[in-house]
């Protein structure tokens, strides 16, 4: 190694991560040396492996150890720490470490290798875990196009090239599109109604907008002011939203909602075109991997078995939810009528009036529960009920982990009979806006995995974006900061509590996308438990628990318009799986009369005839979700009756509560990626998923269906 590289705090390979020591300037050298060493070491492999585990897999996952501390904690510091010295080096690397995986995950020699252990005598040599990394890994070369040849290798590139470019353009025609579109209001009565913080939003927007070519927003003007406007409405869902649920004027509203509803579909920026050639270059791309069709092809890598059986869950979901969604829209439309209006109910009233009838029905707001919400209260309360159900102990470990911030805290978890460590987790809880990103997260630092014969232990972080603690009073949490909390400590618990010592399949690891997120909703669901609750909440000045009416009421408003916006997820879903499965590119039917067709089936109040919110549907055409989007639904049925085990036994019985814990702990959260997910689940509750289950738990009503586990044809 040069000498200038010995102190440089990424090539440290052992032990906690020295995020303390960590500089912009450590990148590019680090990384440059150990995409050197990577280089070196797959040519290595590709002449010397031999078939087996330790032949093969066992270097690749050598291999992947050092940018486990090299170039995960520059994405990490993406989020929490950002710099532009830390974005020019990530700019600078990221090029070559595109490189580098394609040239991993292209490889014929390794390719080859996997298939002879899948179909030699080492394959009955190896357990569960290690066949399904090693099925993992051969279905991802094999979507990544390495068992092609000849023309259809070289078109299958092509594809992939123009993909990856369609996929940008259409992000930025939707972005570009969002930026043209404003609505600026100067009449200080116009505004009565609104929110403090849409006030606050969209007199900032105007602010920004002074400074911008296109704007209506005059650069010259005094500024603009919260109380004093002016202010600047775009359709940007921060602002959207709040400005559908609170702003009195129709007129306006109309024009927003059909300028969201028509984004990007007309001159320059008309992404038409671009959907249609990417369901056309998809369509082929899958065709030459084997498949009929692309969502075939999206299925083959997660846990429902075809197209058919999500289909079934979206009946099984959309039957007996529509008329509680004609009743919510009954509901909105008697209350618009008894208020004055005399329009008929339209798809811009919808946002407006459905926030009046909350409103009514649940008068209190988030402000009013934060100070019950303590966040070390909320902690104390989150790891009492995870020492409750799965048997580990959480400890505060200060000072015992380098961290990248004053805020971030440290945590041991240990089995609370045996006391053995099992792994540890950082928590960065408060915002920082000059440096990280919003929203929360949970991320994998370090995975479990066998290391020169001794288990390493996982260790992940948690980040949430909560108000920074004032003086002596500390962080004040809102009911979804709660809820947030809750989720990403389920994913990280599957992260730490894993017993598979393969990185490929340990925690998260290998587990299929819309199975990812059983752990982390059903860990939200306990934040509904009225013992649970209680128990973590003492007002921050009278130290009062939180009182019955308003647990009664947070409970209540779970469920608002719960028909309602089941079948709104229903019907991107089965129109991003018809998109991708059935329709014809080339045929006389448009994306958009796909659509129509879905909502006609779907949505209890027509959609308009020019509706192309295709156009904007950036999930499934700039985003990860393709054939795809089905996952937030199944993902919420496999939690729903998980939690249903709990409620089966009955919460009172703390010993068959403990024991359903443990069980859980034992299956979802220890076996991760190592084993297919239904057969996890099974493992788990002795059956396949109910979508009853979370029917019953929205306050729906169904005939029992269940999804089932088969075998798809390619």
């Amino acid at each position: 190694m040069d000498e200038s590289l010995k102190d440089n705090p990424l090539l440290v390979t052992e032990g906690l991560l020295p995020y303390d020591r960590i500089e912009p300037e450590h990148i590019v050298p680090a990384m440059e040396h150990v995409i050197a060493e990577a280089e070196k070491k797959i040519e290595k492999i590709e002449k010397e492996l031999a078939s087996t585990w330790d032949g093969l897999m066992k270097p690749m996952e050598d291999l992947d150890h050092a940018f486990a501390y090299a170039w995960s904690p520059v994405h990490h510091f993406l989020g929490v720490k950002n710099s532009d010295p830390l974005r020019e080096a990530h700019e600078t690397i990221q090029p070559k470490m595109v490189e580098l995986r394609l040239r991993i995950s292209q490889s014929k020699p390794v390719y080859d290798g996997l298939v002879a252990i899948r179909d030699g005598d080492e394959w009955d040599r190896l357990d569960e875990p290690q066949q399904r990394a090693i099925e993992n890994n051969i279905r991802s070369a094999k979507h990544a196009g390495v068992g092609l040849e000849g023309e259809a290798k070289e078109r299958f590139l092509e594809i992939s090239r123009e993909l990856s470019k369609l996929s940008t353009d259409f992000s930025n025609h939707l972005l570009d599109a969002r930026k043209q579109f404003e609505l600026i209001i100067t009449d200080v009565e116009a505004i009565d109604g609104w929110p403090t913080t849409l006030k606050q939003i969209a007199a900032q927007s105007y602010n920004e907008a002074r400074s911008s070519d296109g704007s209506e927003a005059f650069s010259d003007a005094d500024e603009a002011t919260a109380d004093g406007g002016p202010w600047r409405i775009t359709l940007d869902y921060p602002s959207y939203m709040p400005f559908m649920q609170h702003h009195r004027s129709r007129a306006d509203r109309e024009r927003l909602y059909r300028g969201q509803m028509t984004l990007a579909s007309e001159g320059e920026l008309d992404n038409t075109e671009i959907i249609n050639r990417i369901l056309t270059l998809r369509r082929e791309q899958a065709v030459l991997l084997g498949y009929g069709t692309y969502a075939d092809l999206s299925l083959a890598s997660k846990m429902a078995p075809d197209v058919n059986a999500v289909h079934r869950m979206f009946d099984d979901l959309g039957a007996p939810s529509k008329p509680f969604a004609e009743e919510d829209l009954a509901r909105l439309r008697d209350l618009a009528v008894s208020s004055g209006q005399s329009e008929p109910l339209a798809h811009w009233d919808v946002g407006f009036w459905a926030e009046r009838l909350r409103e009514q029905e649940f008068d209190y707001t988030d402000e009013q529960l934060r100070p019950y919400f303590p966040l070390p209260r909320v902690l104390d309360g989150l790891f009492g009920l995870a020492e409750r159900l799965f048997d580990v102990k959480i400890e505060r470990a200060d000072g015992e982990a380098p961290v990248w911030h004053d805020d971030v805290q440290y945590f041991t978890v240990s089995d609370a009979s045996s006391g053995e460590p099992m792994a540890s987790f950082y928590l960065d809880p408060y915002s920082r806006p000059s440096e990280k990103r919003g929203g929360a997260w949970m991320a994998g630092c370090l995975d479990r995995r066998v290391i020169d014969d001794q288990i390493r232990l996982p260790v992940v972080h948690l980040v949430c974006n909560g108000t920074p603690p004032v003086g002596d009073t500390p962080s004040l949490m809102g009911f979804r900061e709660v809820e947030t909390l809750f989720h990403e400590f389920g994913h990280g618990l599957q992260g730490m509590l894993t017993t598979v010592d393969y990185a490929e399949v340990s925690g998260l690891g290998g587990v299929e996308w819309d199975a990812v997120e059983l752990a982390s909703q059903f860990m939200e669901n306990w934040c509904y438990h009225k013992e649970t609750l209680l128990g973590m909440t003492r007002h921050v000045e009278t130290g009062d628990a939180l009182p019955d009416d308003l647990y009664e009421k947070i409970v209540a408003s779970r469920n608002f318009r719960a028909g309602s916006l089941m079948l709104r997820q229903l019907e991107f879903g089965k129109t991003d799986m018809t998109l991708h499965s059935t329709f014809d590119p080339d045929g006389l039917k448009t994306v958009f009369e796909v659509h129509q067709e879905v909502s006609a089936e779907l949505s209890v109040l027509p959609p308009l005839e020019e509706d192309r919110f295709l156009c904007g549907f950036g999930h499934i055409f700039a985003g990860g979700y393709a054939a795809g989007y089905y996952s937030y639904k199944w993902s919420e049925v496999l939690s729903a009756d998980a939690f249903g085990a709990f409620q089966d036994v009955g919460f009172e019985d703390e010993a068959k509560v403990r024991e359903q814990g443990r069980q859980f702990r034992d299956t979802v959260l220890a076996l991760g990626g190592g084993r297919h997910p239904m057969d996890v689940f099974k493992d788990f509750r002795g059956r396949e998923p109910d979508t009853q289950a979370l029917l019953r738990q929205q306050g729906l009503v169904s005939d029992k269906c269940k999804m089932t586990k088969e075998t798809p044809d390619h």
